[in-house]
């Protein structure tokens, strides 16, 4: 049994998740698998994994099937103590990986850990989080969210702690999330009525639920380029975000809270489509204006179903 199998989710991002490999297999790393399941990529990911990394094991699908229901095809099939679900689009420094699972062997009671991440330009990227509050529903990522008490971000952000501290937090960002076996054979697999987005929020809420702590480990660092995936899909990256946030609020705060989010978050929409129709009135950025308009109306369109 291999101390670690690394899971990798992949769409049409073939020269990135290259420069992932690439990390993983230059670095000092534990015994460890990496599984790539391909979401039915267009691209030449398939025929790259298997003239260049013959020891990935390679799940290609004939459809995509959404990052949720890909990371559980590779949960199923991962043999590791310990694994790593990473995104596509990083990189890992020095001994990162290395550094997560030993903490996990040295900390019994923690059943999942996320490292320091960093952006492209080397900035920290806000991946610890405490569970959002229903008031904190209707400010955090809307057009609200300027206007939010700095406090409540401050708890939901965690940016009071140190970004290279050791702390708990509620959860940690799914970019990189190291989770032991034991949590996965006790809490099962990711729901895969998140399509994508909140699906490590829901994940690491039903460990804590189970008794397990999480933490942030901000002494391992990775680069995280963040996006590169949902940037092919504008349009649906919202609808999905926006109905991952209404189902979590479904599941663990009730019918009724999601449907008043779900009426605030559409008439939010409508808001920002006048003020992106005036704003192109007046000849400000027109065509940026006009992509973002249409993609706002598919969002309207859609309706945002509460699953």
């Amino acid at each position: 049994m291999p101390d670690l199998s690394i899971i990798i989710v992949s769409w049409n991002v073939a020269d990135l998740l290259a420069v992932c490999l690439d990390t993983i297999f230059a670095r000092s790393s534990p015994d460890l698998e990496v599984i790539v399941v391909d979401s039915a990529s267009s691209d030449h990911t398939v025929t790259m994994l298997q003239e260049r990394y013959p020891q990935v094991r390679l799940l290609p699908q004939t459809e995509n099937l959404g990052f949720s229901r890909c990371n559980n095809i590779g949960l199923a099939a991962a043999q590791g103590r310990h694994v790593l679900l990473l995104n596509p689009d990083t990189e890992i420094r020095s001994d990162a990986l290395a550094q997560m699972v030993a903490y996990l062997d040295a900390h019994q009671d923690v059943g999942i850990v996320g490292p320091r991440t960093l952006n492209t330009d080397g900035t920290t990227q806000s991946t610890r989080r405490s569970f959002p509050t229903v008031p904190l529903a209707f400010f955090e990522s809307t057009w609200l969210q300027p206007l939010t008490p700095k406090s409540m971000l401050t708890c939901y952000y965690r940016s009071d702690q140190p970004d290279d501290g050791v702390f708990d937090v509620d959860w940690v960002q799914g970019s990189a999330l190291m989770a032991r076996r034991e949590v996965y054979q006790q809490i099962g697999g990711m729901d895969e009525g998140y399509v994508m987005f909140s699906e490590e929020l829901d994940w690491c809420k039903r460990a804590r639920d189970a008794g397990w702590r999480v933490v942030y480990l901000g002494t391992a660092t990775i680069i995280h380029h963040g996006g590169k995936s949902t940037d092919q899909v504008v349009a649906r990256r919202h609808i999905h975000f926006q109905e991952s946030k209404l189902r979590y609020f479904r599941k663990y705060h009730g019918r009724w809270v999601a449907a008043v989010l779900r009426i605030y978050l559409l008439l939010s929409y409508l808001w920002q489509i006048g003020l992106e129709g005036l704003k192109t009135l007046l000849g400000h950025k027109a065509a940026m204006r006009r992509e973002r308009i249409r993609a706002y109306w598919q969002v309207l369109r859609s309706g945002l179903k509460v699953t």
